[in-house]
């Protein structure tokens, strides 16, 4: 892109010249004929052919930039999407290890109250709830990485049609 920049300035720079030679050069020729009439002749046909090639070039600067710049903001909405993902995992990800800490506390007690033939009827609840709580959030971790998967596939397909 830097080059069509650089070209396209030079290209300027030249129809500068030309037009500031073909407007201070010598006045318009008293006969139509004469050597430096057609030499004015020229240097406008000249200036214009290079003033057209100058538009087209403008143009396709412009189509370029403007295809850019909806590729980054198509990357600047992918990059959001996945922070959003990536935030949502995190938050699941923090809920199934502390679900799986409760767990293990619970389990602990547990394992405690049956090494003194102790069965205490609450522990085995607090343990059952806790384990569930674990599934719970171990199915939700699953789901979040499914539906990861999911808009990547999504967005391949999108892509390729």
């Amino acid at each position: 892109m830097s080059d069509i920049t650089e070209i396209e300035a030079r290209i300027r720079a030249a129809l500068d010249r030309i037009e500031a030679v073909a407007e201070a050069g010598a006045p318009q020729p008293a006969a139509a004929g004469s050597a430096e009439g057609e030499a004015l002749e020229a240097l406008r046909a000249e200036l214009e052919a290079e003033r057209s090639a100058n538009q087209s070039l403008e143009a396709r600067v412009a189509a370029i930039r403007e295809k850019q710049e909806e590729n980054v903001a198509a990357l600047q909405r992918s990059v959001e999407e996945l922070k959003a993902q990536l935030d949502a995992a995190e938050r699941e990800s923090q809920k199934l290890r502390a679900a799986n800490a409760q767990l293990t506390e619970s389990l602990e007690a547990l394992r405690n109250a049956n090494a003194e033939n102790v069965g205490e009827p609450f522990l085995i609840n607090r343990s059952m709830m806790a384990e569930l709580e674990a599934l719970r959030a171990a199915r939700n971790a699953e789901k979040r990485e499914l539906d990861s998967v999911l808009t990547a596939l999504e967005g391949a397909i999108g892509e390729g049609e």
